[in-house]
C-alpha cells in the first residue's frame, strides 16, 4: 500500500533534519578534538605558515629529537681523561667554546673516526691520492681503517677522499694568486672515488696569495652536496705577500670564522648535514687567535695535527698546538714517507693514537 502523497514532504523534511544534526555534530568534534590537528599556522605578516601541526607531528617521527646526553657522554669519553692519574693537569676537553653547541642531525662526528687519504691526482709527490692507481690505493685506505676499527669498535670509521682542490704554487700564475685552481674533471674524479667507497670528499685548499672569500665561493656547487667537505691549509695562505713554501703561512680566527659561515648558510639555505671543517696546523702562528673560533650546529671544527717527524717530535706538536689550544676535535696526520725520515725509523700506531687526549676523530694519511 502506497503512503499517501502528504507523508513525502514530511519524509523529506525528517532527512533534512538528520542532516543538520550530522553537520552540527561534526563541527562540534571539529572545535573539541580535531581543531589542533588541523590548525594552520600564520607569520608575523599574516601569511599562511608552510606547516600545519600535522607536518610537525610527521616531521617529529621521522626527525627524532637529538639525543643530547648521548652526544655530551662522546665528548667527555673521547676527551680520555680516564686514562690519566693526574689531578693537576687542567683539563680542557671537551673545548668549553663548543660546549653546549649541539649539531644538526647527519652529524659524522664524534659518532664516527674519519680516516682520509690525502693527495692530488696530478702529483705522485704530493700524497697516496696521486701515488697509486685507485685499485691500489682503495685496499690501502680500507686496510688502514680495519686497523682503527680492531683498535677501537665503539668509533667506527668512515673513509673520506682528501682532495687538494687548489694547490699552491711556486710562480705566480696570470693573476699573481701563486695557487692553481683544479678543473672539475679532476674534482669529480674525487666525488667518484668517494662514492667507489661509500665514503665523504674533504677538498682541501692553498690560496696562496688569494683569500678564502674569494676561493670557497668558486666551491660551493661541490660543497652543497651532502658528502663534501673542506679542509683549509694555513701552511700556504701568504699574508705577507711572500710566494708559497719560502715562509710558513697562516690565516686569523677571523679567516676561520668566515669559512664556517659560509659552510653554515650553505648547510641551512640546501638542508643539508653538518659540514666538517678541517683546519692543519702544525706552528702556533699558523692559525691566530684560535679561542675566537666559534662553533656552530651547521660545521664541525677539527684542528689537524699536520707535522711531520719522529713519533715524539708529532706527540709533542700535537700536545702544543692543538691539545693546548681547544676548539673542538682533533685530528692527526700521518705521513708514509716523511713520517720516516731519519732519525725516525717507524709510524705512529692507532693504538698509540687512542692514548692521546683529546683522542684525534680524524686520521689523516698522506
Amino acid at each position: 500500500m502506497s503512503l499517501p502523497k502528504q507523508a513525502k514532504p514530511s519524509t523529506r523534511s525528517h532527512y533534512l533534519l538528520i542532516g543538520l544534526v550530522t553537520s552540527i555534530f561534526l563541527v562540534f568534534i571539529y572545535i573539541i578534538g580535531f581543531s589542533d590537528v588541523f590548525a594552520v599556522e600564520y607569520n608575523r605578516d599574516g601569511k599562511q605558515g608552510a606547516f600545519d601541526a600535522v607536518s610537525k607531528k610527521v616531521a617529529e617521527v621521522v626527525t627524532p629529537k637529538f639525543n643530547t646526553a648521548d652526544y655530551d657522554k662522546r665528548l667527555i669519553a673521547n676527551a680520555n681523561y680516564a686514562s690519566t692519574t693526574s689531578t693537576t693537569t687542567p683539563r680542557l676537553w671537551p673545548a668549553k667554546n663548543a660546549i653546549g653547541v649541539y649539531p644538526k642531525q647527519g652529524a659524522i662526528l664524534p659518532y664516527k673516526r674519519i680516516i682520509a687519504y690525502y693527495g692530488n691526482f696530478y702529483s705522485t709527490k704530493m700524497g697516496v691520492l696521486g701515488e697509486y692507481p685507485p685499485d691500489v690505493m682503495i685496499p690501502k685506505l680500507k686496510a688502514e681503517m680495519a686497523k682503527w676499527n680492531a683498535a677501537d669498535p665503539s668509533t667506527p670509521t668512515i673513509p673520506a677522499i682528501n682532495y687538494i682542490a687548489m694547490t699552491a704554487q711556486e710562480s705566480p700564475g696570470k693573476d699573481g694568486m701563486y695557487r692553481f685552481r683544479m678543473p672539475d674533471s679532476e674534482i669529480d674524479k674525487a666525488v667518484a672515488l668517494a662514492k667507489q667507497v661509500d665514503g665523504i670528499v674533504i677538498l682541501d685548499i692553498q690560496i696562496g696569495l688569494s683569500t678564502l672569500q674569494t676561493e670557497m665561493p668558486l666551491l660551493d656547487k661541490y660543497l652543497m652536496m651532502p658528502n663534501v667537505h673542506l679542509g683549509i691549509d694555513p701552511e700556504f695562505s701568504m699574508k705577507g705577500g711572500e710566494a708559497p713554501g719560502t715562509v710558513i703561512g697562516s690565516v686569523s680566527s677571523a679567516d676561520v670564522n668566515f669559512a664556517i659561515n659560509h659552510l653554515a648558510n650553505l648547510v641551512k639555505e640546501h638542508d643539508l648535514p653538518p659540514k666538517v671543517l678541517v683546519i692543519h696546523r702544525f706552528t702556533n702562528r699558523m692559525v691566530t687567535g684560535s679561542e675566537n673560533i666559534k662553533p656552530v650546529p651547521e660545521v664541525q671544527i677539527v684542528m689537524d695535527m699536520d707535522g711531520w717527524g719522529p713519533p715524539a717530535k708529532k706527540l709533542n706538536t700535537y700536545e702544543q698546538f692543538i691539545v693546548k689550544q681547544p676548539v673542538q676535535f682533533t685530528g692527526f696526520k700521518i705521513f708514509y714517507k716523511n713520517d720516516l725520515k731519519p732519525p725516525s725509523t717507524r709510524l705512529l700506531t692507532p693504538a698509540e693514537l687512542l692514548k692521546l687526549t683529546p683522542r684525534p676523530l680524524f686520521i689523516q694519511y698522506q
